[in-house]
């Protein structure tokens, strides 16, 4: 969960950020070819730029963003047994995954929670958090490691990258097409752009992009039941199982904050549709 908020985060701060440049050098105002329609190619590659440069951006700083953002402390040199098991855990898992060896790190958290980030597969970051290491035995806890090990031997966090960049492509394409239907149907302006366009587009972007995010995290889930087949086929079946299994034992309710779960949502139908992750009980079952 953690993975994901960083990775989506980050990547709308930086298409804000490249919407705004673009519009202070005035690069938006060569959209319009004849200041009356928009230049639809132009507009396409334009959203392709700032659609794909705020996902990939994002991937090449996920690694130093997470371990900026939740205090990583990486471990070089184990200082106690549970650090050296950790470090021997997570390279004997990369190498039966054929990936190189993955920073290893721990962050404070009480809750237990776990993630992998990276922006390609031999170069990656795996990190749990002191709560994890302190509810789970070392078979559930090996279990969870082999899930993030996963995660970045399927490649997930580039194709994540792949689909946000699409989505956001066509998020900003869909934006500007609608504020300027808008701006010229409804407010009849002839040439250029109206306070009506600016408006209209920042709202549609709002929406198309949480519809967006729909879809996004329909992927996510997705991947989710991935990385814990290819657990459990490095571990085996039964200690995926208990590492779910103790995860959701760990739930106190519906309500439970998304951070609780180290890689588990338990939400309604609504929230269902923008978490990043499967229920508890639908991934136990996956797995039988």
């Amino acid at each position: 969960m953690l993975r994901i908020f960083l990775f989506v985060g980050t990547n709308i701060a930086i298409i804000a950020l490249l919407s705004i440049t673009f519009s202070l050098f005035g690069i938006q105002g060569l959209l319009a070819d004849n200041g009356v329609d928009l230049n639809l190619n132009a507009l396409m590659v334009y959203s392709a730029v700032i659609g794909f440069s705020g996902a990939f951006i994002s991937l090449f700083i996920s690694k130093w963003m997470a371990k900026r953002s939740m205090q990583v402390q990486i471990i070089k040199q184990p200082e106690n047994s549970t650090e050296t098991w950790l470090l021997s855990t997570v390279g004997r898992l990369a190498k039966q995954s054929n990936i190189g060896m993955p920073e290893v790190g721990i962050f404070h958290s009480h809750s237990p929670n776990a993630f992998a980030t990276g922006w390609n597969r031999n170069n990656a970051l795996v990190a749990v958090s002191t709560g994890l290491v302190e509810s789970m035995n070392k078979d559930e806890l090996e279990a969870v490691l082999a899930h993030e090990v996963a995660h970045v031997a399927n490649g997930d966090m580039v194709t994540m990258t792949l689909l946000q960049g699409v989505m956001n492509t066509f998020v900003v394409f869909l934006s500007r097409v609608v504020g300027h239907t808008v701006d010229r149907v409804i407010f009849k302006v002839e040439r250029g752009h109206g306070p009506a366009f600016w408006i209209v587009s920042i709202i549609a972007e709002i929406i198309l992009g949480v519809l967006a995010m729909i879809i996004t995290m329909w992927f996510s889930r997705h991947r989710e039941y991935r990385a814990d087949a290819a657990a459990a086929k490095l571990v085996g079946k039964h200690k995926m199982r208990a590492a779910l299994i103790r995860l959701q034992s760990s739930q106190t309710g519906p309500d439970m904050p998304d951070e609780l779960a180290a890689f588990a949502i338990n939400a309604g139908k609504i929230h269902k549709l923008f978490s990043s992750h499967p229920p508890l009980a639908e991934r136990i079952k996956a797995l039988e």
